[in-house]
């Protein structure tokens, strides 16, 4: 795997997060949780937009104006060799909230489909859990779809433990927590 950097969304990486929108769009219209760890990305009108959402999200004093109770970073996934947005994953600072303690859990990600299986979102994780541990998170609870085996094997291989699975409005959720 190439490596990758995470970064916040910036105006220089406008043109990319824009075609990694698109592509998520095109390849899983019929996924629901295709923009995981991209709060709004599928509802903004452009990138710029979607960039101020981020900026927003990050403290508490102004998540609420960007739909969120809980304050949260969201990363871009860099690929060094060329700058392309490979994923998005974001960090949400703590899961005191009904729907994340249960099922959101502290961060979700996205890999853009035509860089999936490449190892990135294992990468993703492993440099997000490097974020929590920066901003005092001692366990993250990470979350999957019963369904979703790539998304288990990410959680696995970064150490994941599994607590329990459980059932949100029909679907099949399994918790699993990692130490930071």
């Amino acid at each position: 795997m190439e490596q990758i950097s995470l970064i916040e969304p910036q105006k220089m990486y406008a043109d990319e997060i824009w075609k990694f929108r698109q592509e998520i769009l095109e390849y899983d219209a019929e996924n629901e949780s295709q923009f995981a760890g991209c709060l709004s990305l599928d509802v903004s009108k452009s990138s710029e937009e979607w960039i101020k959402i981020c900026e927003l999200r990050k403290s508490e004093k102004t998540c609420d104006d960007a739909g969120t109770a809980v304050p949260a970073h969201t990363y871009l996934a860099i690929r060094k060799r060329d700058d392309k947005v490979v994923g998005v994953i974001d960090l949400r600072h703590h899961i005191n909230h009904p729907i994340l303690g249960t099922w959101g859990g502290h961060c979700g990600y996205s890999v853009r489909p035509s860089e999936r299986g490449k190892g990135y979102a294992k990468e993703m994780l492993r440099l997000n859990i490097q974020n929590a541990k920066s901003k005092g998170i001692e366990k993250l609870l990470i979350t999957c779809d019963i369904e979703n085996a790539a998304s288990e094997k990410v959680i696995l291989a970064s150490d994941g433990v599994y607590e329990k699975t459980i059932d949100v409005d029909g679907c099949k959720m399994k918790r699993y927590w990692i130490t930071v």
